[in-house]
């Protein structure tokens, strides 16, 4: 069995029915959308059931029913719909390769590692971790575009497409590397330029979107957020911020222009959910 379906960690099997796990069933249904109270509760149900008649596997029509009787009829059916869905992905057995592009403060690295946790992909990097692995091999004096931040260049658009083709030479080998080992990965970062991105990769689903924030105060109080749970100092940010709106409608033209979709972030969640969708609508389409 290769990486690829090793990883995924939907309690999803056979054609009949399902060995059940509460843990893994509740994250499963989290997965599709049902919110962590909801689905634990559903979990149980099906676990007592079970329980009732000496029983490990939950059948998906029986599934369906308790997920209707516990999150009603319209939930409940799109719950199973969605796992059914998964179930295909994971049946595939090709591995993922997830891009998930943006300007600065946009929540990329949230959303990266929300939704590789949702599919079970235990591989998550990020384009500014390879440009830092690149800082180490090529001096300033050599290669000095990849030692400032993205939106920190003047003109910013010219100099943040230099460094970009840069690191995108570390990013390919990345994803080739992955390949050759069957992996599956998220990779998310400002660099993940539409159109300078292979998405043409044989022997995988590829996945890409541009993530955006529309409200200039929502996208500045994500700064402000960064610095409670980082070392970064939002100032630097603040006092470029200009300029990382200038980067983020580039990428959104960008995006539009060669047709990659643009989700707008307005909560973690609801960006998770839509780039599963992609995710999902890119596997139907292989």
């Amino acid at each position: 069995m290769s990486e690829a379906r090793r990883i995924m960690p939907l309690p999803l099997g056979g054609e009949h029915g399902l060995p059940y796990s509460r843990g893994l069933m509740a994250r499963a249904l989290m997965a599709v959308g049902v919110a962590p109270d909801r689905a634990y509760s559903l979990a149980r149900c099906v676990g007592e059931e079970l329980a009732s008649r000496n029983s490990e596997v939950v059948e998906l029509d029986r599934l369906e029913a308790l997920a209707v009787e516990s999150l009603g009829e319209a939930e409940g059916r799109e719950a199973v719909r969605q796992l059914r869905r998964y179930q295909e992905l994971r049946e595939l057995d090709l591995p993922l390769v997830i891009l998930v592009g943006g300007a600065t403060g946009t929540g990329k690295s949230t959303v990266a590692t929300e939704i590789a946790y949702r599919l079970g992909i235990t591989r998550v990097t990020s384009t500014d971790f390879i440009r830092q692995t690149m800082r180490a091999f090529f001096s300033d004096e050599f290669m000095p575009t990849i030692h400032h931040s993205s939106f920190e260049g003047d003109p910013v658009i010219e100099t943040f497409l230099e460094q970009s083709r840069a690191v995108l030479v570390g990013v390919r080998a990345a994803i080739e590397r992955a390949l050759q080992e069957g992996w599956s990965m998220v990779l998310e970062g400002v660099h993940l330029v539409p159109g300078l991105v292979p998405l043409e990769l044989e022997g995988t689903i590829v996945s890409s979107c541009v993530l955006r924030i529309s409200d200039e105060t929502a996208h500045a109080q994500h700064f402000f957020t960064r610095e409670a749970g980082t070392q970064r100092p939002m100032a630097k940010y603040l006092d470029r911020f200009d300029s990382i709106r200038t980067l983020q409608d580039f990428l959104v033209e960008r995006a539009e222009r060669t047709g990659t979709p643009v989700v707008e972030n307005e909560t973690a969640d609801l960006a998770t959910r839509a780039v599963a969708e992609l995710v999902l609508s890119a596997a139907e389409r292989v």
